[in-house]
C-alpha cells in the first residue's frame, strides 16, 4: 500500500475498564479503511488486499468498515459493509443472499432436556435427532412443495419476473427449498443461557435461489462494464451494475425476493424445530413450551439507507445491521458460545457490526489441521450433542478453525451491546 498513514482511536471505555480499538488505514489516493481490530497484524493480507481494492472504488461513499471478524472472501471480504452511490454490486452482498439468523427463547430449562432419559436416549437426543430427520440438511430438498408467501407473491406478479427466463424456473424449485438447512457453517442449535433456559438459534439463508441470482447478475455486471470499459479492473472481481439501469433494478428486485425467501426459510425451519420441542416436551413431561423474543435478520444483503447526509446502498456482506436498540443475533461456533446483542447504531460502520465469529481456517486448512476424531471428542467433553449425517467433514466446522467469538465481541463494544450469552447444548448440522 503506497503512502500509508495508519492512526488508530480508542473508544469509551467498558463497565471492565478496558478500551476497544478500532483503527484507520489510509491510501493517499484511494478512501479511508476503518478496521475494528487491534493492529494491522491481526487481519490478513489478502483480506486487506480485498478492502483496498474496494476502497479504490470511485462510487464509494465515504470509506470501507471492516467489522472484526473479517477475513478474504469473494471479491470483497467477509464482515465488510460498504456505503455505494448509485450502484450495486452482486458480489459485495454474495452468492447467498440473505443469509442470516433466527432465534427464539424458551421457559424450558436445558437442563430438563439432558436429564431426561429416554427410549433412545437422552430428551435432548431425541430433539436432536428429530430435527436432523424431519428437517433436510445439506443438498436434500422437500419431496413436495412447501407453502411459502414469498415465492407466491412473486408469481401472482409472474409477468415482472419471467422477463428473465434462466431465474424464472427457480421460483418452482424454491417451493422445495424452502424450510431447508442447507450445509456448510449453516446450523440448528439448540442453546442455554445464562439463566440455564433453552433457546433455538438457526443459521440459513436463500439455498441455491440466492446463488443463481447473484451469479447470474455478476455476469450480466461483467458483460457491462466491458462495454463500457469500466475503470474497476476485472481481477478485483467487483462488477457493479448502476441502479438506474434495467439490470440494477432488475438485480435489487430478485434480491429483495431473495431475501424474503431466506427469511421465510429461517421462519419455517424455527417453527419446526419449535414444533418438535413441543411433541417431545409433551410427550416425555406433558409440558408446553412457551416461545419469546424471535429475532430474524439478515446479514448478506444491500439496501438503500441514509449516511452522511446522502442515500446510499449500503452492502452488508457477513455483516449484521445494528440500529440503535436494534436486535441481533451474533453466533459463535458449535460448541462455543452466541450472543443476543442491541446495536449502538455506531454510524462510522453504517450501523454494523460482526455477524460471527469469523474464519480462522479455511475448510481445507481445517480438514488438514483438525481430525473428525479430535472434533468429535471435543464435542463430547462439552455434552454437546452433534446431529449429522456425515460426520467425515465435521473439523470444518470446529470451533478451533473460527476466530475466537468473545475477542471479537471485545473489539466491537461501541457497535453493539450484549443482552443474552448462549451455550451450544445440541447442534445439527448438513
Amino acid at each position: 500500500m503506497t503512502h500509508m498513514e495508519k492512526s488508530a482511536k480508542l473508544k469509551a471505555p467498558t463497565q471492565e475498564g478496558s478500551l476497544s480499538l478500532m483503527f484507520t488505514m489510509q491510501d493517499q489516493n484511494c478512501k479511508p479503511i476503518k478496521i475494528w481490530l487491534s493492529d494491522r497484524d491481526a487481519i490478513e493480507d489478502s483480506c486487506l488486499e480485498q478492502a483496498q481494492n474496494l476502497a479504490a472504488l470511485p462510487f464509494l461513499h465515504k470509506w470501507v468498515a471492516l467489522m472484526p471478524d473479517t477475513h478474504m472472501g469473494m471479491g470483497m471480504p467477509i464482515g465488510g459493509v460498504i456505503a455505494a452511490t448509485n450502484v450495486i454490486i452482486p458480489n459485495a452482498v454474495g452468492v447467498d443472499i440473505g443469509c442470516g439468523m433466527a432465534f427464539a427463547e424458551t421457559d424450558i430449562p436445558a437442563q430438563l432436556l439432558r436429564e431426561t432419559q429416554t427410549k433412545s436416549g437422552s430428551l435432548l437426543q431425541c430433539v436432536i435427532g428429530d430435527i436432523l430427520r424431519n428437517i433436510p440438511v445439506g443438498f436434500a430438498h422437500h419431496s413436495q412443495k412447501q407453502p411459502c408467501a414469498a415465492l407466491d407473491a412473486a408469481m401472482q406478479d409472474a409477468d415482472g419476473y419471467r422477463a428473465n427466463a434462466a431465474l424464472f424456473e427457480q421460483l418452482e424449485k424454491g417451493y422445495y427449498q424452502v424450510g431447508t438447512l442447507g450445509g456448510g457453517n449453516h446450523f440448528i442449535e439448540l442453546q442455554e443461557d445464562e439463566n440455564g433456559m433453552l433457546c433455538i438459534m438457526l443459521h440459513s439463508g436463500s439455498r441455491h435461489f440466492g446463488k443463481q441470482i447473484c451469479d447470474y447478475y455478476h455476469n450480466a455486471a461483467r458483460e457491462l462494464n466491458q462495454k463500457w470499459h469500466s475503470s474497476v479492473p476485472e481481477e478485483f472481481r467487483l462488477a457493479f451494475l448502476p441502479t438506474d439501469e434495467p439490470q440494477g433494478a432488475a438485480y435489487i428486485r430478485w434480491m429483495n425476493l431473495a431475501l424474503d425467501f431466506a427469511a421465510e426459510n429461517r421462519a419455517h425451519m424455527l417453527a419446526a424445530a419449535q414444533g418438535i420441542l413441543d411433541k417431545q416436551l409433551q410427550k416425555q413431561l406433558a409440558l408446553t413450551p412457551q416461545y419469546g423474543n424471535e429475532i430474524n435478520c439478515h446479514h448478506n444483503y444491500a439496501a438503500l439507507e441514509h449516511h452522511y447526509g446522502k442515500n446510499v446502498w449500503v452492502h452488508r456482506k457477513g455483516a449484521t445491521r445494528a440500529r440503535e436498540g436494534e436486535l441481533a443475533v451474533i453466533p459463535g461456533a458449535m460448541g462455543s458460545y452466541s450472543y443476543v446483542v442491541q446495536g449502538l447504531g455506531n454510524a462510522e460502520s453504517f450501523c454494523s457490526s460482526s455477524h460471527g465469529a469469523g474464519r480462522k481456517y479455511g475448510r481445507k486448512a481445517a480438514m488438514q489441521t483438525f481430525g473428525t476424531e479430535e472434533v468429535m471428542l471435543d464435542l463430547k467433553a462439552q455434552g454437546v450433542v452433534l446431529g449429522k449425517h456425515n460426520k467425515s467433514d465435521v473439523a470444518e466446522e470446529s470451533r478451533f478453525a473460527y476466530k475466537d467469538i468473545d475477542s471479537v465481541m471485545q473489539n466491537q463494544q461501541d457497535l453493539v451491546r450484549p443482552i443474552k450469552r448462549l451455550k451450544t447444548v445440541g447442534v445439527v448440522k448438513g
